[in-house]
C-alpha cells in the first residue's frame, strides 16, 4: 500500500532532497489553499464553547486548514468534545449497577463516533491533513519525436 502523500514542506522540513524544483512547484500548487479570515462560531455554541471554538480555529490557522465555511462543523467538534467531557464525568460518578450507566456508555460511544467522523473529514488528525490536496488534470506530454515512425 502506498504511503499517504504529505506537503512539501513537511517533505523539505525532513530534509527530503529527491524533488527538483518543478516537481516542488508542481506539488505546491496542488496543496490546499484556503481562505479563513473570517471563521466565525455558529450561533448554536454558548460563550464558554464559543472560547474554546476560537482557541481551537486560531490553532489550526498556523496549519491553514480551516476554511470560512468550516464554522459549522467546527462549532460541531466543540460541541461534541464538551458534551463528551461533560457525559464522560457523570460516568465516572455513576457506579457500573446504576441504570443510567449503560445510557452513558451509549452516549459516550455515539459521541466519540461523532468527534472521530469530523476528524477525519476535516483533516484535523495529522494523518488526514497530509492528505488534503486539490485534484488538477495533468497537462499533455509533447510528442514524442520518433511518434511519426510509430504510424
Amino acid at each position: 500500500m502506498a504511503r499517504p502523500r504529505q506537503p512539501v514542506s513537511l517533505l523539505q522540513a525532513k530534509g527530503k532532497k529527491h524533488l527538483t524544483k518543478a516537481e516542488i512547484e508542481e506539488r505546491k500548487s496542488q496543496e490546499l489553499k484556503v481562505n479563513s479570515d473570517n471563521v466565525k462560531a455558529p450561533v448554536f455554541l454558548n460563550e464558554s464553547l464559543v472560547d474554546e471554538f476560537n482557541k481551537f480555529v486560531q490553532e489550526m490557522n498556523r496549519f491553514e486548514i480551516l476554511d470560512n465555511t468550516d464554522s459549522d462543523a467546527v462549532g460541531r467538534y466543540t460541541y461534541y468534545k464538551n458534551e463528551f467531557a461533560r457525559i464522560a464525568k457523570k460516568l465516572s460518578k455513576t457506579g457500573p449497577d446504576n441504570k443510567k450507566y449503560d445510557d452513558y456508555l451509549k452516549k459516550l460511544s455515539n459521541i466519540s463516533k461523532e468527534i472521530n467522523i469530523l476528524e477525519v473529514r476535516f483533516g484535523i488528525t495529522p494523518g488526514n491533513r497530509c492528505k488534503l490536496v486539490i485534484p488538477t488534470q495533468k497537462e499533455d506530454k509533447p510528442p514524442n519525436k520518433f511518434s511519426k515512425f510509430m504510424k
